[in-house]
């Protein structure tokens, strides 16, 4: 028997239409490549996003063409979102950091038609022109009197663009599984794999992130997560979906400048990864700032350490949210929001829970197993590959013929993780990184927050490496803000933190470490390049 509801066909431009009509005045704030504050709100966001559906159908693009952004958190970023997905295109977000090889394979890969482009990017895809055939159009993201001198072909300014564009586009009704967005992987080894996201997979993750990490109707959201990155963790969706006032920092990512962003927007909720917070930290621990509006930060990405989570709470009182997610999952797996339990916590035990990833949102479904696929108990000590699924995880990756889930849907995360008997996953490490020592496992996340919770310890990094008895052996690379910290006194800090085996067997002082485009550490660089460390000694 079937129900007797109406039929959907979702389309996410119907956010943005939800948007105009419940919550038109709310600001949509967005610092430009050249400093200056531009205002706008949904109801003119979604007007020009019609306009751009328009002329992109005008121009003959068609449901299932994909059309590439080169762009920063800005407002017109936010009009693509919109005005790309919802005429029936899908919106492929670009990673300006990416090295010129892998750009050139992604851009070649997703066959992107047009490219819009920031004017600071142009040097990026003047360099690749030659390279990427599959692109018929640059639109920069400016007005006709700030396009640059360039060698790209066919290039409009975005404004010049949607001129003629229609603000009362009718939006076409989709298919219910439409795709509407592309993501790659980092691809730290070999090349990078697509994420194929649709309109419905899109809406049921926007919805339960509300709920996932208590987002208020009266929250004004600082988007400091860049909208090249898994769609911005969802909040270009969620955000209209409840009328939340967004600010976009564009390029301007230095502590002062987001504490002043903070401060003036009044934020009340900030997203994004540890490295930005701890330049945010920095620059008001250095000034005597306090994040005076500040409620509540989502911090994703990378492992939380506990230093992040006391100088907020202690110092601004502010609350931090842990979250976990891959661009796989769209990418909402899990978060750790406050709970009754915890207020009568006590501080030591309460973060010793907030540190923990969280547990799953509604729609996603969390097993470890051993390496032989079986499944492990929820007792908070087994460790075991991460395995998830639900309706915004991916089946396979773009363009390819294979499955990326077992028989029963589960895809490997490649993390290897524990899940305590109350749901609360915590990431052990990547199966990658994780250290067997003598048959035993050293974890690398907890053994480097561990270390930058030291003073004088700006950025940690444990790799392990070949060892002539265990096997293998931890080593840890830092970078010092202070030049007279010391080996004995980094380990005698360590030494009541993490188990005594744990202790790494040498510390290595460096200048800078190595990240990828997504600001994730390349561990694989530096065990290649200290592999026979140890032996050598």
């Amino acid at each position: 028997m079937i129900g007797d509801m109406q039929k959907w066909t979702p389309n996410i431009a119907g956010i943005i239409e939800h948007a105009k009509k419940i919550h038109p005045k709310s600001e949509i704030i967005s610092k430009l490549t050249n400093g200056e504050i531009h205002r706008t709100n949904y109801d003119e966001v979604c007007l020009r996003s019609r306009k751009l559906a328009s002329k992109l159908c005008q121009d003959g693009y068609k449901e299932g063409d994909v059309l590439a952004t080169l762009a920063l958190n800005t407002f017109r970023h936010l009009e693509i979102y919109y005005g790309v997905s919802g005429m029936g295109g899908i919106v492929h977000t670009l990673n300006f950091r990416l090295h010129p090889d892998q750009a050139k394979y992604i851009i070649n890969h997703a066959e992107d038609k047009i490219i819009f482009l920031e004017v600071p990017f142009v040097p990026i895809l003047e360099a690749l022109k030659d390279d990427i055939s599959s692109v018929e159009k640059f639109i920069l993201l400016c007005d006709k009197d700030e396009i640059p001198e360039t060698s790209l072909k066919n290039v409009y300014s975005y404004e010049e663009y949607i001129e003629d564009g229609k603000e009362d586009f009718d939006w076409p009704s989709l298919k219910d599984d439409a795709a509407c967005g592309l993501c790659y992987t980092s691809g730290t080894t070999g090349n990078p794999k697509g994420v194929l996201y649709s309109h419905k997979s899109t809406i049921l993750h926007a919805a339960s992130a509300i709920t996932a990490m208590s987002i208020d109707q009266d929250d004004s959201i600082l988007m400091v997560v860049p909208m090249f990155h898994v769609m911005a963790w969802g909040i270009p969706y969620y955000g209209p979906m409840l009328g939340n006032k967004i600010v976009m920092p564009g390029m301007h990512m230095d502590g002062e400048s987001l504490y002043t962003l903070i401060n003036e927007e009044e934020v009340t909720m900030a997203a994004g990864v540890p490295t930005i917070w701890m330049q945010l930290l920095a620059y008001c621990r250095e000034n005597s700032k306090k994040l005076t509006a500040l409620k509540n930060t989502i911090i994703g990405g990378s492992a939380l350490s506990l230093a992040i989570l006391k100088e907020f709470d202690e110092f601004h009182d502010v609350n931090v949210v842990h979250a976990w997610g891959m661009t796989e999952m769209s990418p909402l797996g899990t978060t750790n929001v406050p709970t009754r339990e915890m207020e009568s916590m006590t501080k030591e035990d309460k973060y010793n829970l907030q540190l923990k990833q969280g547990r799953p949102c509604f729609g996603v479904e969390l097993k470890i197993t051993n390496d032989k696929g079986d499944a492990l108990p929820n007792d908070g000590k087994s460790y075991g590959h991460l395995l998830v699924r639900g309706p915004w995880i991916l089946q396979k990756y773009f363009k390819s013929d294979e499955n990326a889930v077992d028989n029963n849907g589960w895809f490997d995360t490649g993390d290897i993780s524990t899940i305590d008997s109350d749901g609360y996953m915590t990431i052990v490490d990547r199966s990658k990184d994780v250290i067997k020592s003598g048959g035993e496992w050293i974890s690398s996340i907890d053994l480097e927050n561990a270390a930058v919770g030291h003073e004088h310890i700006a950025e940690a990094c444990v790799v392990g490496v070949r060892h002539p008895k265990w096997d293998e052996r931890p080593i840890l690379l830092v970078v010092a803000n202070e030049k007279n910290v010391s080996k004995d006194e980094i380990n005698k800090f360590l030494s009541d933190k993490v188990a005594k085996w744990w202790l790494p067997d040498d510390i290595i002082f460096v200048d800078e470490l190595p990240h990828g485009a997504t600001g994730k550490l390349l561990k694989v660089e530096l065990r290649d390049k200290y592999s026979d460390h140890l032996m050598e000694k």
